[in-house]
């Protein structure tokens, strides 16, 4: 678990304000080998271990996979994540339920079992882990714009973050008759298309899903002529004005909060969804020129977000987002370009070319090539509209 040195190596101010305010998370019966984390750090836990202490007050990110023991293999499940919100010398209780692999919290609701685990805390301590503090500034810089309750409002109704979806088929196909009118399985099939044909249709199970924002899949007004759905088609402001309006029209700057937590859930809970929805807010947000010559604070929020980002992404996904398409390198491009214009805030003007020229010097990146410019721009028409 975590190692005493981070307290050794910690300010004794701090050491001192983090025993008497940090919270707690008291997590009985893990398995020794279970891989856990919290935050930007993780460990597989040994025979003693209990859970986590000194924790800062606020946000933070729980993180966990069930393991195998050595005699079977040790492979590591999925894993499974929690956003918490802890106040000052909170008790978070948790037992772990080898049935489904995963830590019940219902404990923490039962007062009496709070107060019983409050007044042994002495005998638990040294069975509990010192937060690992030295990652904390890194956590803050990657959620400075996710308040809890923002969080809370994102994450699946069942509280849990999952690496893997949990799917049901959409036809529960409980009657022999329901079952009767399927195709039958008990025959060869004759392409690749009859035998994913057969396959079940399967959904997300209700609550577990991601509540991201829903980013317009048409980027013009409805009704919009052909000239205003090309000119919407370079210029994603309509469609980021309407995902701002729907969702954040009081505090436009927890969009930059969504884009971390989506950040979060894929860098640190292994959640591709995570990481899809994540391009897709960039993209949205790369792209709206006319938005970012009125919404300075906005943009220049994502320099600093996408700063501390794009300096935590790992290797395998770098490759990923880079090499597919040019996503990364051409999505920029697009934001220094615009961010250059006439019509934007000098500040963020003058951020944007420090930002380019950082990411020019850290990945070698080349933002003065032409990517595709000379490509036609393909809209769709409406229904009703014809080209003569």
């Amino acid at each position: 678990m975590a190692d005493s040195r981070s307290v050794v190596d910690m300010d004794p101010d701090v050491a001192r304000r983090l025993f008497e305010e940090g919270a707690f998370l008291v997590l009985l019966g893990v398995p020794k080998g279970t891989l856990l984390g919290i935050d930007c750090k993780s460990w597989q836990v040994g025979p003693r271990f209990k859970g986590v202490k000194m924790i800062p007050p606020g946000l933070h990110f729980l993180h966990y996979c069930s393991a195998n023991p050595p005699s079977h293999g040790g492979e590591l499940g999925p894993k499974t994540g929690l956003f918490l919100s802890l106040k000052p010398r909170e008790i978070v209780l948790a037992n772990w339920d080898p049935k489904i692999e995963d830590l019940d919290f219902s404990a923490s609701q039962n007062e009496e079992e709070l107060n019983r685990i409050r007044s042994n805390l002495k005998d638990l301590d040294p069975f509990l882990g010192p937060y690992p503090y030295e990652v904390m500034r890194k956590w803050v810089s990657l959620t400075d714009h996710l308040r809890c309750e923002l969080a809370n409002n994102l994450q699946p109704l069942s509280g849990r973050v999952c690496a893997f979806s949990d799917v049901i088929p959409e036809l529960q196909l409980r009657h022999t008759e329901d079952r009767a009118e399927q195709p039958r399985n008990d025959q060869a099939c004759q392409s690749m298309k009859e035998g994913l044909d057969r396959l079940p249709k399967m959904k997300q199970r209700e609550g577990t899903e991601l509540r991201f924002s829903v980013i317009p899949e048409k980027t013009y007004p409805p009704g919009a002529s052909p000239a205003e759905i090309t000119k919407c088609s370079m210029d994603f402001s309509y469609a980021l004005e309407t995902v701002l309006e729907k969702n954040y029209s009081l505090q436009p700057l927890n969009l930059l909060g969504e884009l971390q937590f989506a950040f979060v859930c894929f860098l640190l809970g292994n959640v591709y969804e995570g990481f899809e929805h994540w391009k897709h807010l960039l993209g949205l947000l790369c792209r709206s020129e006319e938005s970012i010559q009125k919404r300075k604070e906005l943009f220049l929020g994502l320099i600093s977000v996408l700063y501390h980002q794009l300096g935590e992404i790992p290797p395998d996904f770098f490759v990923d987002i880079v090499s597919q398409n040019n996503f990364l390198t051409s999505t920029l491009q697009d934001f220094f370009q615009f961010a250059s214009g006439p019509g934007v805030d000098g500040t963020l003007r003058k951020r944007a070319e420090k930002f380019k020229a950082h990411l020019t010097k850290k990945f070698n990146w080349d933002f003065e090539a032409d990517l595709d410019d000379c490509a036609p721009v393909v809209v769709e028409l409406p229904e009703g509209f014809t080209v003569d």
